[in-house]
């Protein structure tokens, strides 16, 4: 599955010569197959929001009886022919395309950023992926991050994606790759990219990266540029990445979704001595956009660039789904004969 998305990015990349725009088009490609099942979970949020009323009843009726409640609420949703996992499970079944969707951008970043590391240390320079203000994809959107690899980003990429840039020199690119292991001190061959030995045969790269002409200069921070944090203190770099803008979007937007989605509609649970148990829903709407904001600040631009994309198509689509959800709404209130002909439930 990631190898075939990832084939699909590489295709919307052939047409468009564009990441930035590769990783749009993707996005916007894949939430349109998952569209399916986001209607089909906003229609399943829908049918038990309007349970809610009942289930409070019958939760004040029978809070003494448990195992009664239990059974009334089963009896509940039999009738009305719903289910409390009826808005989760095409979320659920959702998960592993996303999932299989970020391991694809993920493997692209890694070549990507291996393959300017292995020019800037053959050339002396590299060719960067600007987008819009950001100077590359492949760092972080952020003015406390250079916009050249670091040191970090390739100290955490795997073997699997080392190997598969190496063979792609080696196949089309012999003559720079001899340069390259000049200049690393070590002979780069498959064994040299294995779980073992790893981590040495990276500090050998990132060491002749940071000797080239000019490296040291442009990731060196500015220290009257510097912001205290607390727990930690940031600093401006001389030739930074980006303004911070995605991640402060992926939060501000992850927020937005949160607000306009509808709240769970069951009562709040009481405990043994009758008092309301605390809502964890105020608690998860503020919990996300500060998850995504931490997510897109420490990860390439890349991803920020997809979640922020993907957030405002979800945006779009909730909304386009609740019209239409209100106006079936609307039409069986005025028609409730037409409506139970046709399965739709005014209750």
């Amino acid at each position: 599955m990631n190898a075939f998305l990832k084939g699909i990015l590489d295709g919307i990349f052939s047409l468009v010569n564009n990441y930035g725009l590769s990783i749009v088009f993707f996005t916007i490609l894949i939430r349109l197959c998952l569209l399916p099942l986001d209607y089909k979970s906003r229609v399943g949020m829908r049918k038990i929001s309007k349970l809610a009323p009942k289930q409070q009843e019958l939760q004040k009726k029978y809070e003494k009886d448990p195992e009664k409640l239990q059974r009334k609420m089963a009896e509940l949703y039999q009738k009305e022919k719903c289910s409390p996992l009826s808005s989760c499970w095409p979320l659920l079944v959702s998960m592993p395309i996303m999932i299989a969707m970020f391991t694809a951008m993920r493997m692209m970043a890694n070549e990507q950023l291996i393959g300017q590391a292995f020019n800037l240390i053959v050339n002396g320079e590299t060719a960067l992926e600007p987008f819009l203000w950001i100077k590359n994809l492949w760092m972080p959107d952020s003015p406390f991050t250079a916009a050249l690899p670091s040191v970090q980003s390739l100290q955490m990429i795997e073997s699997r994606d080392w190997l598969t840039v190496l063979a792609e020199w080696v196949a089309s690119r012999p003559a720079e790759l001899a340069i390259l292991c000049e200049k690393v001190g070590i002979e780069l061959t498959e064994a040299s990219f294995a779980k073992d030995v790893l981590k040495d045969t990276v500090a050998a790269i990132t060491t002749a990266m940071q000797a080239t002409p000019g490296y040291t200069a442009q990731t060196a921070s500015i220290p009257y540029l510097s912001i205290n944090l607390l727990i930690t203190t940031v600093t401006v770099v001389k030739d930074w990445n980006g303004l911070f803008l995605l991640p402060l979007l992926s939060a501000g937007t992850q927020f937005l979704m949160a607000q306009s989605n509808p709240s769970q509609p069951a009562a709040q649970s009481t405990g043994k001595d009758g008092q309301q148990q605390p809502n964890t829903g105020n608690f998860m709407k503020w919990f996300f956009p500060l998850f995504s904001l931490w997510l897109c600040c420490s990860y390439n631009a890349a991803f920020a660039l997809y979640w922020v994309t993907s957030n405002l198509i979800a945006m779009a689509t909730n909304f386009a789904i609740n019209k239409y959800l209100d106006h079936k709404d609307a039409l069986a209130a005025e028609n409730p004969a037409s409506a139970d002909q046709a399965g739709i439930s005014v209750k």
